[in-house]
């Protein structure tokens, strides 16, 4: 396997990890990995890069990551996806990129309910950035330093949180 082919694998398996993390937020129950959904108009096998399943289990959303770092996610690429979710009978699609979408992809995203999270081409399970809508979520193992005014809420797991603001 190429170091390439070692960076899009990893970046896969990082945002669905990541993904499961904030499922809820997300309306999700849970997160699951790369698998086949059977599309059922075309009776395909469509290999998807992870699963969320709806609070419920009333459906599913279908997960893909593009790891492109020199341009944004074309209108293509966001049809490709649509169709996978019409195919499959997906309630929704969740595209993962450094780079977000052209202005066409995310016009099929908006008309498909396919949700755009941007994570960082080299996040790790303990060292990430993504956003998603207008939060922010980071993972650092070093140090952060901030340049600007800004509130940070920290979420536990348990689901207390505590809100500060740093010292400029």
């Amino acid at each position: 396997m190429t170091d390439e082919e070692k960076g899009w694998k990893s970046y896969e398996e990082v945002a669905v990890y990541l993904l499961d993390q904030i499922a809820e937020k997300l309306g999700l129950d849970r997160v699951e990995e790369k698998q086949g959904v059977i599309g059922r108009r075309t009776g395909t096998t469509w290999e998807i890069d992870g699963k969320g399943v709806k609070v419920g289990d009333e459906g599913f959303v279908i997960i893909e990551c593009r790891r492109y770092t020199t341009s944004k996610l074309k209108q293509e690429h966001m049809g490709g996806l649509a169709y996978r979710i019409i195919d499959t009978g997906a309630a929704g699609g969740i595209i993962v990129s450094p780079l977000g979408l052209q202005e066409g992809a995310a016009k099929v995203a908006e008309a498909e309910n396919i949700r755009s999270v941007h994570m960082d081409e080299n996040s790790t399970r303990t060292d990430y950035m993504f956003r998603f809508l207008k939060e922010v979520f980071v993972g650092v193992s070093d140090t952060v330093r901030v340049t600007e005014s800004v509130t940070i809420t920290i979420t536990r797991a348990d689901g207390t949180q505590e809100t500060f603001t740093p010292d400029a």
